[in-house]
Formats: C-alpha cells, structure tokens, sequence
C-alpha cells in the first residue's frame, strides 16, 4: 500500500522574471541575507539564493510572501537530512 506523501498540503510558488526579480510563496522565515546570498527557510525546505546586489523588495511572512531583486545566479535547496552538506553549508554561513 503506498503511503500518502507528507508535504502534500504544502505548496511553494517561484516565479523569477529576466534573472532579476525572484517572488516566491511558501516562505516561512528569512534565516540570513546579504548582497550576495539569501538563506529562506519554506514548506518545502532550506532555499539559498545566490547573485549581485540582491535586496528585499517585498516581504510578507504572514503570507509567506518574498520578492528579491537583483541578478541571480543561482537557486539550490539546502538538504537537511544530509548532515555533511548542511553543515558544509552552515559553517560557511557563520564564519
């Protein structure tokens, strides 16, 4: 018997325009940012965000809302169930 799949009442929404406006839906806190790198945390996971002079244009938590401008290069889910990776990563972060 398969067993129903536990994120599926979540739902998380990203829309990204020309590499320089990123909205995403599903946000449930901001962990850390700078110009260059942004940490969400989301109902689907850790997202990280990397490009040049990124900002918050918008912000809504109780909507779950976020819009960053500036040029992306890259969007990657952190894994949290890989230990090496996350604190690879984490470590990174708090240097």
């Amino acid at each position: 018997m398969i067993e129903p799949v536990k994120n599926s009442n979540k739902r998380q929404e990203i829309k990204m325009l020309n590499r320089k406006l990123l909205e995403i839906s599903g946000v449930l806190n901001v962990e850390s940012f700078d110009s260059e790198e942004f940490l969400l945390e989301t109902e689907m996971g850790y997202l990280m965000i990397k490009g040049q002079n990124l900002h918050i244009k918008n912000l809504s938590l109780e909507q779950g809302l976020v819009a960053i401008e500036g040029i992306i290069h890259e969007l990657a889910y952190v894994d949290g169930n890989t230990q090496e990776k996350s604190k690879g990563f984490l470590g990174k972060l708090f240097k």
